[in-house]
C-alpha cells in the first residue's frame, strides 16, 4: 500500500482571523481534514476555527486521548487513511511542533507507516495573541524569552525568573494560576503579568494575573510576563 502524506496544521489560538494562508491552502487541498477531540460527539478548539473560515469543509472528527498516553492507538486510526493514500490535515490549536499532540501521533505514524511523509504548517500561538493584547514587546535588543510549562508546579517559572531581564511565558498552567501568582508576586514580577484562556472562542477570558489569580483556569491558560522595564 503507498503511503500517503500527513500534514499538521496549526491554526492559531482560536481566533479565526488568526489562521494563516499557509493553513488554509493546507486543509483545502487536503484530501481529508482531521480534527481532534476528546469525544467524537463534541467539537473540538481546532475543529471550530476549521468550520468559522471554510464552512464547507467535511471533518473526521476523531477521538484522541489529549495526554499523549495511548499515541499507538491514536496513529491507528490515521492509517486507513494514510495507506490508501490520501492527504491528511491533522489541525491543532497553536503551532503543531510546540506542545501539540501532533508530535506523538507524527513520531507513531512514521514507525508504523514508514512510507508516510509528514510535514507541519506552522500556526500563531497564544503567548503572540497575547503579546498583542499586552501592548508591549516580548522581546528587544538582547533580551530573553522563557516559554515553560506549569502542568507540574511553579518550579520551571521559578527558575526562568531567577535569570533576571527577561520575559516568561507559561503555558498549560491552568490549575496552577494562583500559585503561579504566588512566585510572580515574590519576584516582583506580578504587575503586568497577563493571563488569557479560549483565546478568540466563545468563553474567552483575558486579564491580569493580579485579578484572577484567585482561581484556577482552564488547562489550556497561557500567563505572558514582559520583561521588567528598562530605566
Amino acid at each position: 500500500m503507498a503511503g500517503g502524506r500527513l500534514i499538521g496544521v496549526g491554526v492559531g489560538p482560536g481566533d479565526p482571523q488568526l489562521i494563516t494562508l499557509k493553513a488554509l491552502g493546507a486543509l483545502e487541498a487536503a484530501d481529508r481534514v482531521v480534527a481532534p477531540t476528546s469525544s467524537a460527539a463534541e467539537q473540538g478548539r481546532a475543529e471550530a476555527v476549521v468550520r468559522s473560515v471554510l464552512p464547507n469543509t467535511r471533518v473526521s472528527r476523531v477521538a484522541f486521548d489529549m495526554s499523549g498516553g495511548d499515541d499507538h492507538r491514536q496513529a491507528h486510526q490515521l492509517l486507513p487513511w494514510l495507506e490508501a493514500g490520501e492527504t491528511v490535515a491533522f489541525v491543532t490549536l497553536g503551532d503543531p511542533n510546540m506542545y501539540s499532540t501532533f508530535a506523538s501521533i507524527a513520531r507513531r505514524v512514521r514507525q508504523l507507516s514508514p512510507s508516510t511523509e509528514v510535514d507541519t504548517v506552522p500556526g500563531i500561538m497564544a503567548f503572540q495573541d497575547l503579546a498583542a493584547r499586552c501592548g508591549r514587546p516580548l522581546a528587544t535588543s538582547d533580551d530573553c524569552l522563557y516559554l515553560v510549562t506549569g502542568l507540574s508546579g511553579t518550579a520551571d517559572l521559578e527558575r526562568a525568573l531567577a535569570a533576571g531581564r527577561a520575559a516568561v511565558v507559561v503555558y498549560k498552567g491552568g490549575r496552577h494560576l494562583p500559585e503561579v501568582a504566588r512566585a510572580l508576586e515574590r519576584a516582583g514580577r506580578l504587575e503586568g503579568a497577563v493571563v488569557g484562556e479560549r483565546l478568540g472562542l466563545a468563553g474567552e477570558r483575558v486579564g491580569p494575573v493580579s485579578e484572577l489569580r484567585w482561581a484556577p483556569a482552564g488547562y489550556l491558560a497561557t500567563v505572558v510576563v514582559p520583561p521588567p522595564e528598562r530605566r
